[in-house]
């Protein structure tokens, strides 16, 4: 009986590498795993077409996809497997932007895993002509983690070096986005740890390895190691756009779009660098593009651009996306497919997105849509990893009026503070008459007598709000 490599191997000796890549690095590197998940999905939409002699027109993941669904080469369950692993791909790239832990990307990896092989099942007989032969799953294992390491330390490997570093970058971003959400006042010394260990292996590996390069430009650029440097951060990731690497040329177009310490605006450049990086499906580049087009008031290419990169599953582009089509800049207005593509960008993490749309489902009975645990879900979110004040004056209110199903004075006084604390000169205006309101609300019903212990909830409240 076969195994799965091998089963994936029989299938077509072109993928094999990158299924059995992915699978290695699931429980010890799950970002770059999902990473070879895409490459993987690109694989066989290419395997696909050549069976039919189809050529593509568009180097877009998303489009290949859909240009094969159009041309009737795969059914709608394959459709959708495409898809499904294709917007699981996207999230190796910026793990940090989707609100994941380790644990959260180790399952997603794992899953992501399971259903290549479903997709091989469903592809099988359809490609060969012959029914799936029997295999037998082989379970994860965290060697290559271990080998990763050893490469990296005993042989001075660049690739290996590499890997390691990313491994602790994605590490450390999640670490931090963790602190973030903790009390200011306590220290944030793992996430610090783990990037000035992530520098360490991006710089020693740079020499040689061109990606490394670019991440070791980030590192300068953000200060991993403690202190910033961003002229020279800067001056490196140009020379890693300049030796190809797609998400450096993504970022010099965006130096180039809005100004940094070394590169002034300069449209053309942007352009030209974004474009590069944008036609290698770099959604991010996808999206800044688009932005760049709107700045100009192209909004035809604005939104062609922006709507690949949402397609693409960029959560930014997904919102912005959804401004558009409720604007109808560069499009016809369409209300329904806004609201479908906010949904979208929420569910990936996008703070706007998340609030807009708790927003809509609190208060716009014509959303897509209407739950109230999941908009305060949202909220919540959005405060605990935005400090966003308008949804703490969100949250406030609805747990103040039993929107949510509940009464809550004790929390909604305590949101209500918490906001004023931040707030700026017209978010105060906004909520000193919601904390009068709630202040006559609370000796309202201290009036009708309340039990022992909502009278002490009540009494709290009121002590919040002196």
């Amino acid at each position: 009986m076969l195994n799965d490599i091998e089963l994936i191997g029989s299938f077509s000796p072109d993928i094999v590498d990158d299924y059995t890549k992915a699978k290695s690095y699931v429980r010890d590197i799950p970002t770059q795993a999902l990473v070879f998940v895409r490459s993987f999905t690109h694989q066989v939409t290419s395997l696909l077409a050549a069976k039919k002699s189809v050529k593509f027109t568009s180097p877009n993941l998303y489009d290949r996809i859909e240009q094969l669904n159009r041309l009737r080469l795969i059914d709608v369950p394959t459709t959708r497997a495409l898809h499904r692993l294709r917007s699981d791909g996207n999230r190796g790239a910026h793990p940090e932007k989707y609100h994941l832990t380790q644990v959260q990307l180790v399952t997603l990896a794992e899953k992501t895993i399971r259903n290549i092989l479903s997709l091989i099942e469903i592809l099988y007989p359809k490609y060969h002509r012959k029914p799936v032969p029997e295999y037998k799953f082989q379970a994860f294992d965290s060697y290559a983690g271990r080998e990763l390491c050893y490469q990296a330390v005993m042989h001075n490997d660049p690739q290996a070096q590499y890997l390691v570093g990313l491994s602790l970058k994605s590490k450390a971003l999640m670490q931090q986005e963790q602190e973030q959400s903790l009390d200011k006042s306590e220290q944030k010394s793992e996430s610090e740890s783990s990037f000035k260990q992530a520098t360490y292996w991006f710089k020693l590996a740079s020499a040689q390895h061109q990606q490394a390069l670019f991440e070791y430009g980030v590192a300068l650029l953000h200060g991993y190691s403690g202190s910033k440097n961003a002229v020279k951060g800067e001056q490196i990731i140009a020379q890693a756009a300049e030796a190809g690497v797609i998400e450096a040329k993504a970022l010099l177009g965006f130096f180039y779009l809005v100004g940094s310490e070394h590169f002034d605006l300069d449209m053309d450049l942007a352009a030209k660098w974004l474009e590069q990086a944008a036609l290698a499906e770099n959604a991010e580049a996808m999206s800044n593009l688009g932005v760049l087009y709107y700045q100009q008031q192209d909004l035809s290419n604005a939104f062609e651009w922006i709507n690949k990169a949402a397609q693409a599953g960029y959560p930014h582009a997904q919102y912005h996306l959804a401004l558009m089509l409720n604007n109808g800049d560069g499009c016809d207005v369409d209300a329904n497919a806004s609201e479908h593509w906010l949904a979208e960008a929420a569910e990936q993490g996008q703070l706007d997105a998340m609030f807009t749309r708790a927003q809509h489902m609190l208060n716009d009975d014509s959303g897509l849509g209407i739950d109230t645990s999941l908009a305060e879900r949202y909220l919540r979110d959005v405060i605990k990893f935005g400090q966003n004040v308008p949804a703490m004056i969100e949250l406030s209110v609805a747990l103040a009026d039993g929107v949510l199903g509940r009464i809550d004075v004790v929390e909604s006084a305590s949101l209500l503070k918490l906001a004023k604390q931040d707030a700026n000169d017209q978010q105060t205006a906004i909520i000193d008459p919601i904390w009068h309101s709630l202040q006559i609300q609370i000796e309202n019903v201290i009036g009708l007598s309340p039990s022992a212990e909502e009278l002490k909830s009540l009494q709290h409240a009121q002590h919040i709000l002196t």
